[in-house]
């Protein structure tokens, strides 16, 4: 099975994305992750990404897709992926559409900009060993306290408030335009927001029909 998630920052894509990925058994390829593989690895073109990197710039998007392309390629692929972070606009979903590459399902996690910035707001991260909590929704035993290392635990700029809204705009103007692009091809799938993970877990495989 060959899926994309899609969804604004903090909808909860790379947590349903694990999830599904230890059930059907294939890899979940995430932008962040496949570019910080592809830069250490030094492979051709993860050099080409670190020259942007470095130099404080956007990685282009046919670097990103060069560096998609190489990981698709790999064994593990072979009997499905889920994209996560990819397409990020519709140019790159045609350049992937245009590659060839099909997917089965896009599923689009519905969430209130409200409610993504309480959520985003509150997560707290380890200074030390980068464990996550939430203040309402996972609050560490001890506030301001890692309850893995006891190390201290902060609001990472990503979270914060102007930050979240900023990315909450990109993500209206660049990449929701994709759900009518999907919804052409007939392979949209919506996943309203639920109270729980395993409550957005249950919807994801009902709407995937699993």
């Amino acid at each position: 099975m060959k899926l994309i998630m899609l969804g604004a920052p903090g909808a909860g894509k790379g947590t349903q994305g694990e999830i599904l990925s230890k059930k059907l058994g294939i890899p979940t390829i995430s932008t962040g992750n496949i570019l910080r593989a592809a830069v250490s690895e030094g492979t051709p073109v993860g050099r080409k990404a670190k020259a942007f990197m470095d130099a404080g710039k956007l990685v282009p998007d046919d670097v990103i897709l060069g560096i998609v392309e190489e990981r698709l390629a790999k064994p593990d692929c072979a009997g499905g992926y889920i994209l996560d972070g990819v397409p990020r606009t519709i140019a790159q979903a045609e350049f992937l559409e245009n590659d060839g590459v099909k997917f089965d399902a896009v599923l689009s996690f519905e969430i209130s900009d409200a409610e993504i910035e309480k959520r985003m707001t509150g997560r707290r991260t380890c200074l030390k060993c980068g464990a996550t909590y939430h203040v309402v929704n996972n609050p560490p035993r001890t506030e301001g306290v890692c309850d893995k290392c006891g190390g201290e635990l902060i609001q990472r700029d990503d979270d914060s408030v102007e930050t979240v809204r900023h990315r909450l705009e990109v993500y209206h103007v660049q990449t929701e335009p994709l759900k009518g692009f999907y919804e052409a091809r007939g392979i949209l799938k919506m996943v309203e927001n639920q109270p729980t993970i395993e409550a957005t877990t249950k919807v994801v495989l009902e709407v995937l029909g699993m």
